[in-house]
């Protein structure tokens, strides 16, 4: 028979939600992991909670500090903000494991005085043999041996030398929960034994150091990937004795969300996957509002006809029971189309603004910008918000704005059409014909009009084909004759004439 939920569960709701961030900083942050922030932020902004980032740094082998500082430079960049923990401080500070050493021994103490942890000096091979000799499975692990030991054992073995390690005393009955996106989950008595929480030598496991800061800082709901699930029997089986010994009052509840896979198969889309690195996806050319909100869909939706949608409608339609307990799968091209959606829902000024790093680390600009060079991102700007998916385009795009000779790329000089000669020639005159003053798109297109379409019967596509290569040495562009303004009449057939001489 199942037990009862525990009647201590928190009924936390509105502003006394607390929900955490706590990565570890190992390696680049993630797609994944960047979800896990985004899910646990809207829900304290959707219920008015507060959202804590703790970082857990004890794997010396593994944590750096670099990555911790891109951990911060990507909720800083994604606009995440916390309200307590790492780098704004709070008053369960400090919010890294590193520097919380002496919290867990005064924890372990409690634990100690109530009984709920007991000294466990076997060691993983006289475990194995005592399995074998008992006819138990080895993967069925440690026995509970030394749940029992009387004080003359325990004391034999410190005269041996052996120091202890802690265990927590697992309850003798099942374990119930309900998820938040899962329902009812029940961990059977006896699936699991009495488990380590401080190693000989006191350096304190995961598996406490996790549960034990959740329980300080009062966080009312952990919200974290499934795969994590199976360590809440664990957590729980914690939690009651934390509750016991006056280190917390309630039991969390707990949400489990999907795994998000990789464009193909059924394998959780793993952090070498060139989608799951965030950086790369910023280096691409995502905008912070594109990227959470296809991360957001990875479970999620706002309506069934709907994929776009502000961060405002986000966090006020985001419910954590909402979200669907069956993976999600990463797809980089629908990724890309929502991010293009938010690019041209930014104000002008915005979008011209997001350009400069990716024009800057090209070498068209400086950063800032000069005066004329700015003049010239503002012109052209509007030109290609409607076209643009990632911001990572802008140099392809408009470099030849920015550029004294065009660079022209193979593919545009190897589909250009054999009456090319003819038509760049019937194009100088008609260019050279305008006005200086009147250099403007509308009596550019005329022009070029009456003398390619009119003049020598061409179509569109096949009149204007080498005035773009000639212009910006590529076969897509801006529109054509906005840019041949921007360039000015000069300019302009400076490019035509030099097109003209190679063909």
């Amino acid at each position: 028979m199942s037990a009862a939920i525990d009647p201590r569960t928190t009924t936390a709701s509105g502003a006394d939600v607390r929900v955490r961030f706590c990565p570890s900083p190992t390696g680049l942050p993630h797609v994944g992991m960047i979800r896990t922030a985004l899910y646990n932020w809207a829900y304290a902004r959707h219920t008015g909670g507060k959202l804590i980032f703790r970082v857990e740094d004890t794997d010396a082998a593994r944590d750096s500090e670099e990555s911790y500082r891109q951990l911060v430079d990507a909720l800083t960049w994604l606009k995440i903000d916390w309200d307590e923990g790492v780098e704004k401080g709070g008053p369960h500070a400090p919010y890294r494991q590193s520097q919380r050493t002496d919290v867990y021994a005064g924890v372990l103490e409690r634990l100690i005085e109530s009984g709920a942890v007991y000294e466990s000096y076997s060691t993983a091979e006289e475990i194995d043999a005592r399995n074998e000799a008992n006819g138990r499975a080895k993967q069925l692990g440690y026995d509970n041996f030394d749940r029992d030991l009387t004080d003359e054992q325990r004391a034999a073995f410190r005269a041996a030398g052996r120091e202890p390690a802690w265990r927590l005393r697992v309850p003798d009955h099942d374990l119930t929960y309900v998820d938040l996106i899962r329902g009812e989950v029940t961990f059977p008595a006896g699936s699991f034994p009495d488990f380590v929480v401080v190693r000989a030598g006191g350096q304190a496991l995961y598996t406490f150091t996790n549960p034990v800061d959740d329980a300080l800082m009062g966080i009312t709901h952990v919200i974290r990937g499934e795969d994590l699930m199976p360590s809440t029997a664990r957590q729980l089986a914690l939690y009651a004795a934390l509750i016991d010994a006056g280190v917390t009052p309630f039991v969390p509840r707990f949400g489990h969300m999907p795994l998000v896979l990789g464009e193909t198969g059924n394998k959780k889309l793993s952090k070498r996957d060139p989608q799951a690195d965030l950086f790369l996806q910023r280096e691409k050319g995502f905008i912070h509002e594109g990227l959470l909100n296809y991360l957001a869909l990875l479970g999620w939706s706002i309506a069934a006809d709907r994929d776009v949608f502000s961060l405002e409608e986000f966090t006020a339609a985001f419910d954590i029971a909402d979200v669907n307990p069956h993976p999600a799968r990463f797809d980089q091209k629908k990724a890309e189309s929502i991010n293009g959606d938010h690019i041209r829902m930014l104000a002008p000024e915005d979008f011209a603004g997001r350009l400069v790093p990716y024009l800057g680390a090209a070498g068209l600009v400086s950063e800032p910008p000069t005066p004329e060079q700015q003049r010239l991102l503002d012109a052209a700007a509007p030109l290609v918000q409607e076209r643009m998916q990632l911001l990572g385009e802008a140099p392809g795009l408009l470099g030849f704005l920015f550029r004294d000779v065009v660079a022209y790329d193979e593919d545009a000089l190897k589909g250009l059409p054999a009456n090319s000669d003819e038509v760049l020639a019937a194009s100088v005159a008609a260019l050279d014909a305008v006005p200086e003053e009147e250099f403007a798109a509308t009596p550019i297109q005329d022009a070029l009009s009456a003398a390619l379409i009119d003049g020598l019967e061409l179509k569109p596509r096949v009149a204007y084909g080498p005035l773009r290569v000639a212009v910006s040495g590529r076969r897509v562009s801006p529109p054509l004759f906005e840019s041949m303004e921007l360039l000015g009449k000069s300019e302009t057939l400076s490019r035509v004439r030099a097109l003209a001489a190679r063909a």
